[in-house]
């Protein structure tokens, strides 16, 4: 995004937005539009498909009254945004309804959907283990793990420990409020032993 600035102190606030860009609920990108309204920024975006495959949530943002420029098409403007954004959102209903009428043949032929016999334990604990890195490796999880830690070790169950941090205002990584399962993964593993 530097290319876009020449001065890179002119650069604000990074937002990076972890949800897809099929969901409109996108926490990081609304505080962004919200900022670069509030300083009267250029919100600059990576990649037009990956703000969002709604074409409203991408009208919108057109008529939010903050310019915004794409970095992968930065010579868009209003009519090749909404039709990148019509196309985008043609694209994820396509994908959505290939993915349905597959796995409906795979049920019509027999096969059993779900979790599959692959999920040995060992795989199970690999993608836990993940799970937890993400978890206490996040930014803004890193002060809550050490107040989760705190409490553990006062005796609070993870219930509690997640009562506790939602009343003080922290969120996970993906904005939501917390919950045994969640403060467990940010927990290291002396912490873990009583639910």
């Amino acid at each position: 995004m530097r290319a876009f600035v020449p001065d890179p102190a002119q650069l604000g606030t990074e937002y990076v937005e972890i949800e897809s860009g099929k969901k409109d609920q996108r926490p990081q990108l609304l505080a962004a539009i919200a900022e670069a309204r509030r300083v009267g920024a250029t919100l600059l975006i990576a990649k037009l498909d990956r703000l969002s495959r709604n074409a409203g949530f991408i009208f919108a943002l057109r008529d939010s009254g903050v310019d915004f420029v794409c970095c992968d098409m930065p010579d868009a403007n209003t009519l090749t945004v909404g039709l990148f954004a019509v196309i985008a959102q043609h694209e994820r209903e396509t994908i959505s309804k290939r993915t349905k009428d597959a796995l409906a043949a795979k049920k019509a032929r027999g096969v059993k959907l779900g979790s599959p016999a692959n999920f040995t334990p060992a795989v199970i604990a690999q993608g836990q283990a993940a799970m937890q890195a993400n978890a206490r490796e996040h930014q803004a999880n890193r002060q809550a793990a050490r107040v989760a830690g705190l409490l553990r070790a006062q005796g609070y169950t993870l219930q509690q420990v997640a009562n506790e941090l939602n009343q003080a205002g922290y969120r996970t990584r993906r904005g939501r409020t917390f919950h045994p399962t969640t403060v467990q993964r940010l927990l290291p593993v002396q912490h873990k032993l009583i639910a």
